[in-house]
């Protein structure tokens, strides 16, 4: 049975206040963990980090984000010492971007300070509870991924 327009609304506005407070956490992570950086820069450092050295348009694909707003994030984290940037091997016209040893551990020091956040907004919470909404919030993301891709439209009949 598909969900109310009510709970529709109301899950939207919650959904709305978590992502407030996300980025409200991530500034402040990325100003007391990354200096004058942009709030946005740690989340460059994952892909890197998961993905090794890639260029600046592989990273904006993983990003979701255009070569060049990628590029001006790599550039401050460049200058910061946070990642580093080697010709590719392959093409001498193209960078590869990398992780640096400070961005290993800028990023390890972020996942603290976040852990402990969420351990402290969870603290009256059993750990099944949290893994619960884990879960469900693993679901809504699944589900907000599959409702943004294009849907085919239907194609009009040709008059004849």
């Amino acid at each position: 049975m598909p969900i109310t327009p009510t709970t529709s609304e109301q899950l939207t506005a919650g959904v709305g206040r978590l992502v407030r407070a996300g980025r409200q956490l991530g500034s402040r992570v990325a100003a007391d963990l990354l200096g004058d950086l942009p709030s946005s820069g740690w989340v460059v450092l994952v892909p890197l980090e998961q993905g090794g050295p890639q260029r600046c348009s592989a990273l904006a694909g993983r990003l979701g984000v255009d070569v060049s707003v990628a590029s001006r994030q790599v550039t401050a984290l460049e200058r910061a010492g946070y990642v580093h940037r080697r010709p590719d091997p392959l093409d001498g016209r193209a960078s590869l971007i990398s992780l640096s040893a400070a961005g290993a551990v800028a990023l390890a020091r972020t996942r603290a300070v976040r852990g402990a956040w969420t351990a402290e907004a969870l603290r009256d919470w059993t750990d099944e509870e949290a893994r619960a909404l884990t879960a469900q919030l693993e679901r809504l993301t699944a589900g907000l991924e599959r409702a943004r891709r294009p849907v085919p439209r239907p194609t009009a009949p040709v008059p004849g």
